[in-house]
């Protein structure tokens, strides 16, 4: 029996979820970290109990929304503009990667709407390693076609999303070969289109499920569409709809037609991608890294690491930076060693490390 598409605690009509609902055993931050790094277990494969944000956790999360709100309700617009132009007219088929592009996906779906675009939102699961689950992309190409098919994600960190969409669709007829990726920040340059290469604090950067339609990250089934566990024990921190709201009421204020389509090309993009790459590499050698993917380079993969893994240090670029006030906040209740490293991180202002427990 095919599982049936749901929106989370998102309003009908903002997004299809093609996931599975799943109810799963929690496993707890450290033993999940030791099984991850002793290779008994995939990452995907197991979840651990998101935690109840704090009262200043919220705190921030607002004051990001009150400070970033209007940047991000422009360059939505500015990115839907650019997909058009792009899609040349065609009906745009956003395919949100489950989770950090949800948010943004449902932003772009409401504007493209209110621009007069014909637009279709998903939310679907791609997994490190794993790929992009297939069955639920089959279904999205049965109704839509692939030509106007675009991923969302919230923001680059490594690039390592789009080596997975590039690996995993190659073997799929009827896409290009670089990605149709949009982000909202793109630092490490390998998107097909990026509002900016800024390390910024997006405001849905730094909550998990309660900004995700109470959906949890996705998880590994090998048969039939990727699970999810619905984050019900949040639920009364759900602020998915609230984000959606908030950045519609700015949008209302700016005059759109005189808002130009971002431009993102190779003389944007390549710098970036070079310079994220000497960081990656200069990190590994410092802090004897074989496996890169214990490096969380940007200011939200740099916080998430800290609320969901085990941290060993974390690096900013000012620890007088606004944008960190968050990351900096959580390091040190657990503490953390907080290393304040200036330039040395190149277009990211924060990076985790993961600690080696094996």
């Amino acid at each position: 029996m095919q599982t049936q598409p749901f929106s989370g605690s998102y309003k009908a009509g903002s997004i299809e979820f093609l996931l599975k609902p799943l109810v799963i055993q929690m496993t707890s931050v450290e033993e999940k970290e030791r099984l991850i790094q002793s290779g008994q277990r995939h990452y995907s494969e197991m979840l651990s109990q998101e935690p109840e944000p704090s009262p200043r956790h919220l705190q921030l999360f607002h004051s990001a929304l009150e400070l970033g709100g209007q940047r991000l309700a422009l360059e939505s617009v500015q990115l839907a503009k650019a997909i058009r132009q792009r899609l040349e007219g065609r009906p745009i088929v956003l395919v949100s990667l489950v989770r950090a592009g949800v948010p943004l996906g449902v932003i772009l779906h409401q504007t493209l709407q209110e621009l007069g675009a014909e637009s279709y939102h998903y939310g679907i699961s791609i997994i490190r390693d794993r790929g992009i689950d297939h069955e639920a992309l089959s279904i999205i190409e049965s109704r839509h076609g692939t030509e106007g098919i675009v991923f969302v994600d919230g923001w680059t960190g490594k690039g390592a999303i789009t080596g997975e969409l590039k690996r995993t669709l190659a073997g799929r007829p009827g896409y290009p070969e670089m990605p149709r990726l949009v982000v909202l920040a793109d630092p490490c340059g390998c998107s097909w289109l990026s509002a900016s290469g800024d390390d910024w604090l997006i405001p849905f950067g730094i909550l998990g499920a309660p900004v995700s339609g109470l959906v949890s990250r996705s998880i590994w089934t090998d048969t039939g569409l990727h699970g999810c566990v619905h984050c019900n024990h949040l639920a009364e921190y759900e602020c998915s709809e609230y984000l959606v709201d908030v950045i519609a009421n700015h949008r209302q204020k700016l005059d759109l037609d005189s808002i130009p389509a971002c431009s993102w090309e190779d003389e944007d993009s390549s710098p970036l991608a070079l310079e994220s790459s000497r960081v990656i590499d200069e990190l590994a050698d410092k802090y004897d890294i074989r496996n890169r993917n214990r490096i969380k380079p940007g200011i939200a993969e740099a916080t998430r690491a800290v609320l969901r893994r085990v941290p060993d240090h974390v690096l900013v670029r000012s620890t007088n930076d606004n944008d960190v006030t968050l990351l900096v906040h959580l390091a040190k209740e657990l503490g953390i060693v907080i290393t304040e490293v200036g330039a040395a991180l190149g277009p990211y202002r924060a990076v985790t490390i993961i600690k080696k427990v094996s």
